[in-house]
């Protein structure tokens, strides 16, 4: 059991559902299918997927996709999102936020700590 492996099941200890998939030259494509979102936005749940690098978790994860039609409440594209940017090697269509993590500490952060900074980011419409 690796430590892609162990950071996966605390994640899913922490938030329920938790897909996962190995994608050759991208690494493992992460994905949690019910996200709940605070007033603001155009839907209440959503869909959010992440990489974990391949040399994870020395290479930190970077980015983050959600539904391709989330939107601000009011019809606007989120800051920093785009569509038409695809997880590499995965052909779903979906709305990337272009979202970073500095510092990054591969003996202390995981993919807790990521998706901590997600949701820290959708918990801010804009």
């Amino acid at each position: 059991m690796g430590p892609i492996d162990i950071h996966l099941e605390r994640l899913r200890t922490r938030v329920g559902e938790v897909q996962s998939q190995e994608v050759p030259s991208t690494g493992w494509v992460i994905r949690v299918p019910s996200v709940a979102l605070p007033v603001g936005w155009n839907k209440q749940v959503i869909r959010v997927s992440f990489v974990a690098p391949q040399g994870y978790p020395f290479a930190k994860p970077d980015c983050f996709w959600t539904d391709n039609d989330l939107r601000l409440a009011n019809g606007n594209m989120p800051q920093n999102a785009q569509l038409n940017n695809p997880i590499p090697g995965v052909p779903d269509s979906l709305l990337w936020f272009s979202w970073h993590v500095d510092p990054w500490n591969p003996n202390r952060d995981d993919l807790l700590t990521w998706f901590a900074l997600i949701k820290q980011r959708l918990s801010k419409p804009q």
